[in-house]
């Protein structure tokens, strides 16, 4: 299964666990494929070298190292219309299309209100475990 993991997901996975970090095993046991595009790995590695500096006890280099080894990379041209109120997260939607699926996993509100745009799932991670990892 192709999913492309919103960055909210990703670094609560990293950092903090739950339902987050059984997606990244998930992940790691290579149940899904992580899809990720130049925009999405920006923002992990910005996102993930700030909370990095607060939790040291997390390398994060490392663990960005592993992201770009097991995952795919799309080109994911923006989307021809602002989708999302946060216009930054259409690059998750972007990248679903680009890569041809049909699931983004996602705690971001305005993410989750836009859910079925072009036939997206935009599920919580809750939701995602429990509808897709046994």
């Amino acid at each position: 299964m192709r999913v492309v993991l919103d960055t909210n997901v990703l670094i609560s996975g990293i950092f903090f666990g739950g339902p987050p970090a059984d997606i990244l095993q998930a992940w790691r046991g290579k149940e899904l494929e992580l899809l990720i595009s130049s925009e999405i790995l920006a923002e992990y590695k910005k996102v993930g070298r700030r909370l990095s500096s607060r939790y040291s006890i997390v390398d994060i280099e490392q663990i960005l190292v592993l992201i770009v080894q097991n995952s795919t990379f799309v080109e994911a041209p923006p989307l021809t219309e602002a989708v999302s109120r946060d216009h930054d997260d259409d690059k998750f939607l972007a990248c679903a299309l680009a890569g041809n699926t049909g699931i983004v996993v996602s705690g971001d509100g305005d993410l989750l209100a836009i859910a079925g745009y072009r036939n997206i799932k935009v599920l919580t991670p809750r939701e995602f475990v429990d509808r897709y990892l046994p």
